[in-house]
This record gives structure tokens, sequence and C-alpha cells, in this order.
């Protein structure tokens, strides 16, 4: 691994860092105080910012990264992003900063990253957490979405925003470059909540850090370690919405039954941005998960 502009930075000195992991450009951010928590946005695409946790950095030294293929961090010349590709990485960035029994925050298919993460480095984190994620990606996860998301039409059918999303849904099959997937993306937007019209005014603060890009280079990758989830032996905190549409509540109890050591927390009435919806009652559920491991 080569290193750049961090050779006289401490590695987790607040702030952006960049390092070189197989000579491409791993950039990472640090916010916070406590116990380093690696951090994993979703997609695969999603730039970090959304997933920015203010209340847990009081807390948590939190270890933002921006995964390969987003934001300022190198695409992969190969098109190669599997769950393992994404691990390394976010393993690399771990021996970098020298952090000892370390925690993984993943959301969504940055959830999945922590699987694997557990999978491949067992005995090194002290903990996982996994908000709002599923053991697979493939169909069976692509159906579960369309499942929700009539679902979720159902539950709000005077509601405009609500019957676009549905739509939105629909047409996010014709997604091909970054343009068309954030239109998309702010129109699926009201669905990632289990109310949104509760909390609009809030919402709108945060989705300006919404942002996107899908590699046209990315090569097509199915994933599924539901039969080994039971081999992970590190502590794991499971969060899901009640009516979460992205990575519906039963993989969540699948995780929670599969997984030893686990605990399962869900939110009630909540959706698939629980950082943002449910911020204090997220907040706790993270920091007992901490306290009980130190």
């Amino acid at each position: 691994m080569n290193q750049s502009n961090d050779d006289f930075k401490h590695p987790l000195a607040a702030g952006e860092h960049e390092i070189f992991i197989d000579g491409v450009r791993q950039v990472y951010h640090v916010a916070g105080n406590g116990q380093v928590c690696l951090v994993h946005s979703g997609g695969p695409g999603f730039h970090w910012k959304y997933l920015k946790m203010p209340e847990l950095e009081k807390t948590m030294t939190m270890v933002y990264l921006e995964p390969v293929g987003t934001g300022k961090s190198d695409m992969l010349p190969d098109g190669d992003y599997s769950m393992p590709r994404y691990a390394h990485f976010a393993h690399k960035v771990a021996e970098h900063i020298g952090a000892q029994k370390y925690y993984f925050l993943g959301h969504a298919h940055g959830g999945g990253v922590g699987l694997q993460y557990a999978l491949d480095y067992p005995n090194e984190l002290g903990g996982l957490i996994l908000q709002s994620s599923a053991p697979s990606m493939g169909l069976d996860l692509y159906m579960e979405q369309f499942t929700q998301i009539e679902n979720y039409a159902q539950r709000w059918p005077d509601h405009a925003e609500a019957q676009d999303a549905k739509q939105a849904m629909m047409d996010s099959k014709n997604v091909r470059d970054k343009e068309s997937a954030l239109a998309v993306l702010h129109r699926l937007l009201p669905a990632y909540f289990g109310n949104y019209w509760n909390i609009k005014e809030k919402v709108d603060k945060w989705r300006v850090a919404l942002d996107f890009f899908g590699d046209p280079n990315r090569q097509p990758y199915e994933w599924d370690v539901r039969d080994i989830l039971n081999t992970i032996t590190t502590p794991t905190l499971i969060l899901v919405g009640e009516y979460d549409v992205n990575c519906g509540p039963r993989f969540s109890y699948e995780l929670a039954e599969k997984i030893p050591d686990s605990h399962l927390v869900v939110f009630e009435r909540g959706g698939h941005m629980e950082h943002v919806e449910h911020t204090e009652q997220f907040t706790q559920a993270v920091n007992e998960f901490i306290a009980q491991r130190n």
C-alpha cells in the first residue's frame, strides 16, 4: 500500500484523508471521539455524506469511507466491485489507522460489506452494526423491494408522492447514468421513511447530502452468505425499520436468527434511513451496544 499526503498526518486526525491501496486512491473522513468505527455507505454507489451521524460522533471516532467508485476515491480499473473487494479496501484503511477492536457500521449494501468483513477478517472487529441490511444481493432482494414498495403505496393511498415513489421504483430499471439515477432517487425518497410527511422539513435539509455514482465499468455481481452466517463470531447489532422498503425487515430477522451473537432492534413504523428518522433511538441503540462491549 502506497501512501500519499497522509504520510505526515495522523491517520485518525479529524478531517479528510487519502491513501493508495493497490494503486487505487481511497479517501476517508474522520470525525468525533471515542471507539473507532468504520462507516460504509450503501448503494452500491451512494456517496458517504448522507450517512454522516453527528450524534454518534459525540461518543465514537467515526471513520467515514468514500467507497471506491464514489466521490474522491478512484474507480476500480477492472470493474470488480465485489463484496470481498469492498471489504479488502475497508480492511486496508483499518490497518492504516492502526485501530484495535474497532467497530464497523454498514448501511444497506454497506451492511453487506460489513458481513463480508466479519467473514474475511474474523476476530478483528469489536462489533458489527448492520443498518437496514440483507445477507444477499440478487433476485430475492429485488423482488422483496418491489413487494415492499407496493405495500408502501397501499399504506399511503392519498399521497401523490407515495404513488410516484412506487412508479420511481419501476422506472429504476431504466437508469443509465448519474443524472437519471439521482432523479429516480429523489422521487423514491419519501418511501425511504416510515412517515416522510412527519419529518419533511428535516428530510429536505438532509437530502442535499445525497449523491450517487454508478461506475459504467462495474461488472455484474451477485452475492449470498445466508448459508454461512452461523460462522460469524463478531457481536452484531441489527437495526431495521418496520417499513423498510429497500431491505425488508424479513432479512434482518434472518440475520438475527442465524448470527449467533446478535441483537435485533426494530424501529416501529420506521423506514430505511433510521439515523435520520429516529435519530435519538438509533443513537441510543448503538451507544448501548458499544457500552456492553467495553
